[in-house]
């Protein structure tokens, strides 16, 4: 009798998920499904709400990327309006923007993705942790961090009114100039950022790139995939996370693609599984053609990696320093290791701290003139940016009072998602032998998805999932009566659940 093994819930990330191995007579991998058991529904219930609401209701679809969605909304009602916001509110956005990344790509790397490979996928599960991470880096850059993200934090208040849920963006700017302290006191935030990104990719070379181990999994074939990569790109083909043309590289490394924003329904189609709530992009001009790699499938990823791969380079010069070291140790461009997204993620929290240097440096960001007033009547609107986890495109339609009667949120991780299954088939196929399954290659297969810092309370929306509940009955002398539980999370193979 065929295997099932459940991976329920999937740990280290937002959102919920769960994996599904089965395994044939020999106990080798037949078929692995990633599913994400909640269902989206932020597009629907939208319909009918005043646009100009959007950069308030989208941040509210995730606590961890809310500026994301609050700067693509804001972007999105610029074009819907027709108004240009003035220099100094662009770059007031991009500032808050690019604090938000370095903040948000710091998160995953020491709190997510992190304890993989700074304490070891064999590392007892207890030690697989935020701790754990503080016991190989040290308790000086553990405070160095946690200072570091309080200072972004409030930045993003300061420029965004709240860190959660920012309410800045307005339709043609921003609401609140910033003053000559405020950028002093940003610019010093910044120049320390420089410094603990500069740091922590030391600390990844010294921990993770001279271990011969390590290496062998980033730069072997079980995390591997050749696909087309997308990702936003400034007029030189430079990353740029607020702004550019979107850039789509085969898996040679070719250009394909490079379209205005305004464009992505002539270049990019959904497809839909029974088995998921997440839809599956696909390049249109090669079609869908399953879960496959190549140049024959139309899946492509987004994301750290990918807006390298896609990209001609940093722009700013100690990024670009890394991105060069990196490339070299890979093997030149495009890199398809998947586990090298995890390096891709600390090149760009170098460039979002130096961005932030320049921008706290430009005197202009203080003029006053902060927003253009809209005069033109709404009707349709698109708005892209580059989310942490990759390209975020924003797409409202309304009537001539302005509410909204169309809308489509194709968020970052939904770009990834049928990459993100294809990564957890391939690496169960790979460790799982012979029906020996343990918690480390169980963990392992996990770091498969890991890799991309999935946010599924983006992709998706819970309408009526459940979790972990224990119900105790107590008699009125105190003794307990019954215990009734719905299953709590843990790993469940054969029908006994192994505890994370």
């Amino acid at each position: 009798m065929n295997r099932r093994i459940t991976i329920d819930p999937i740990t280290r990330l937002e959102g919920h998920g769960r994996i599904e191995i089965f395994l044939d007579d020999k106990g080798d991998v037949e078929k692995a499904y990633f599913q994400v058991p909640e269902l989206r529904g932020f597009e629907v219930f939208s319909i009918g709400r005043p646009a100009e609401e959007m950069p308030r209701i989208t941040p509210k679809i995730c606590g961890v990327c809310p500026t994301a969605h609050h700067i693509c909304s804001s972007k999105t009602l610029d074009d819907l309006f027709k108004v240009e916001p003035p220099p100094a509110a662009k770059k007031i956005r991009d500032l808050m923007y690019s604090t938000f990344m370095l903040e948000d790509h710091l998160l995953h790397f020491f709190f997510l993705g992190g304890p993989d490979f700074i304490v070891g996928p064999s590392a007892p599960p207890a030690e697989r942790n935020i701790l754990g991470v503080i016991s190989k880096v040290g308790l000086e850059a553990a405070g160095r961090l946690i200072k570091l993200r309080k200072e972004c934090r409030d930045i993003i208040t300061l420029i965004g009114g709240r860190v959660i849920h920012p309410v800045c963006g307005l339709p043609g700017g921003v609401s609140k100039p910033l003053t000559e302290d405020d950028r002093i006191k940003i610019r010093e935030v910044a120049e320390s950022a420089v410094e603990f990104a500069l740091f922590t990719l030391k600390a990844f070379d010294d921990i993770v790139l001279k271990n011969p181990d390590y290496m062998g999994l980033i730069a072997g074939d079980i995390y591997k995939h050749e696909t087309y990569y997308m990702g936003l790109v400034d007029e030189n083909n430079k990353v740029n996370f607020y702004d550019g043309d979107i850039r789509v590289c085969s898996p040679e490394g070719n250009e394909i693609a490079k379209f205005k924003p305004g464009d992505y329904l002539n270049h990019i189609g959904e497809h839909v599984e029974p088995w998921t709530y997440v839809k599956f992009p696909y390049l249109k001009n090669i079609g869908w053609k399953g879960f496959v790699d190549g140049t024959e499938s139309g899946i492509y990823r987004v994301a750290p990696l990918a807006r390298l791969n896609v990209s001609e380079g940093m722009a700013t010069p100690l990024a670009q320093a890394e991105f060069e070291r990196m490339y070299s140790a890979l093997g030149g461009k495009p890199a398809h290791n998947t586990l090298a997204f995890h390096w891709a993620r600390l090149i760009e929290a170098l460039y979002a701290a130096e961005h932030m240097l320049e921008l706290a440096k430009d005197e202009e960001i203080t003029d006053s003139k902060i927003r253009n007033i809209p005069t033109s009547l709404p009707d349709e609107g698109i708005g892209v940016v580059e989310a942490p986890r990759g390209t975020l495109i924003h797409h409202y339609k309304t009537d001539k009072e302005g509410l909204l009667t169309e809308v489509n949120l194709i968020v970052a991780t939904v770009n990834n998602a049928a990459a993100i299954c294809m990564s957890v088939e391939k690496a169960a196929r790979n460790l799982i032998k012979n029906g020996k399954v343990s918690g480390e290659l169980l963990n392992m297969v996990e770091m498969a998805f890991r890799t991309y810092d999935p946010c599924f309370a983006c992709a998706t929306h819970m309408l009526a999932g459940e979790m972990p509940l224990s119900i105790h009955i107590i008699s009125p002398s105190g003794q307990t009566v019954d215990i009734l539980r719905r299953e709590a999370g843990g790993t469940r193979i054969n029908g006994q659940i192994f505890k994370k």
